[in-house]
């Protein structure tokens, strides 16, 4: 089952945890007393480069009779909706840039380009999400109500379709995110519940209309007046959906490259009582996912390639998150806590493999709920020898030996019996 009692399969005592939380709020103290120009220079560079790009698609999809042109317009437009959905979108409405008092780039005043509207997106995501990051019956984005992502989410024939239904959701994952707040299979008794049912909806309702009006009839109709041709507003429609398509299927990568390969863990809603500052930053880094990056593949997922230090502080500066993951990997290792990274491929192939195997019931799986590489639990390790609550120091080296340690030689122990 997922892990019920998070200091306990971190191998921590409470005192080790409280001084973690201590250390990770050192780090969030010195990068907001070092935030300044050099910040505030990346964003509005980002901001000018995202609309010169999106400029750019525009006036070249305008041209889309030709194939190249077509090619050049729906793959540049693409970028450019990347860009403004992740490095922009997304970290402003954090809040990341708030400290700047800009009204053009604060988190109360800026709106996407996707069909969620941004205050919707804001609950679901800043609230519900990063409060109950990966909490069984709490954070939605476990599955997006739609995928089976856990051996702990009871197996249904509907699950059958766990492939089909992520490739749909990867294709047109703006309406997923439009449709996640609404929450349309929860039932509402009260007025007051149908009531706000139906003003959310009207909210959605009308972000749609607005892009897809801006898309794919704002934009084809100029086309087809500039070039006097009805193919040419067919073919800058064409362009604009590839765009939106490209758009949505690299955010889904990118959103579950940082949750769901193996040793993104799962929790029950026992942890949460009482839970404190530093339980919660303990949580964060067990539950989220890294990717290897560079400079570019880093700026074109948002800096979303640490999704551990962004889930650490959501609200920190994306730009600052590559120097933070330096200082959280060697807490990591001080604590002996893994640290969850991989190429992009690996970690996304892991995803998908997840996602393949749970569209099967438990019976047809191998390992158990404790155990399974998509799933753990403070029981993993009771068939070795029961956890330890205590800080354990190895006495050759002097190190500590906690769950990193614990798991490796768990694995190791399971080899042994395997291959005896």
């Amino acid at each position: 089952m997922a892990i019920a009692d998070v200091p306990e399969y971190a191998h921590l005592t409470a005192a080790d945890v409280e001084a973690l939380g201590a250390e990770l709020d050192a780090i969030r103290a010195d990068i907001e007393a070092d935030r300044g120009a050099r910040d505030a220079r990346y964003l509005h560079n980002t901001i000018r480069f995202q609309r010169g790009l999106e400029f750019t698609g525009r006036m070249l999809t305008m041209g889309a009779s030709r194939r190249p042109v077509w090619w050049a317009g729906a793959v540049t437009l693409g970028v450019a909706k990347i860009v403004e959905n992740m490095e922009l979108g997304h970290n402003v409405m954090h809040g990341q840039w708030d400290w700047m008092n800009d009204p053009e780039v604060h988190s109360t005043s800026w709106e996407w380009d996707i069909t969620g509207p941004s205050a919707h997106w804001k609950h679901t995501h800043n609230y519900i999400h990063h409060k109950y990051t990966n909490v069984l019956g709490m954070d939605d984005d476990v599955g997006y109500g739609l995928l089976r992502v856990t051996r702990d989410q009871r197996w249904r024939p509907f699950n059958l379709g766990n492939l089909a239904y992520n490739t749909l959701l990867a294709l047109f994952f703006e309406y997923g995110v439009a449709a996640q707040h609404l929450e349309l299979g929860k039932k509402r008794k009260t007025p007051e519940a149908k009531a706000e049912l139906k003003r959310d909806m009207t909210d959605v309702g009308r972000k749609i209309g607005r892009q897809v009006g801006k898309d794919f009839v704002l934009a084809p109709a100029i086309s087809g007046v500039l070039n006097r041709s009805p193919r040419a507003a067919r073919k800058t429609a064409t362009a604009n959906l590839f765009a939106n398509m490209m758009r949505n299927v690299w955010t889904n990568a990118v959103i579950f490259c940082g949750h769901f390969p193996d040793g993104a863990e799962k929790f029950t809603k026992a942890d949460m009582t009482n839970e404190s500052q530093a339980q919660w930053y303990l949580r964060q880094m067990l539950g989220s996912a890294n990717f290897r990056s560079g400079p570019v593949l880093g700026f074109m997922s948002g800096n979303l390639s640490y999704q551990i230090e962004h889930h650490l502080f959501p609200d920190l500066p994306s730009n600052r998150l590559a120097e933070i993951s330096v200082r959280v990997q060697a807490l990591c290792d001080k604590y002996d806590l893994p640290y969850t990274t991989g190429s992009f491929l690996v970690q996304y192939g892991k995803s998908w493999r997840t996602i393949a195997k749970l569209s099967l019931p438990n019976e047809y799986l191998s390992a158990t709920s404790d155990d399974a590489p998509e799933t753990a639990s403070e029981r993993r390790f009771r068939e070795d020898d029961g956890p330890r609550l205590a800080p354990v120091i190895d006495a050759s080296t002097g190190r500590r030996r906690g769950l990193k340690t614990a798991i490796s030689d768990s694995r190791s122990r399971r080899r042994e019996r395997a291959s005896a």
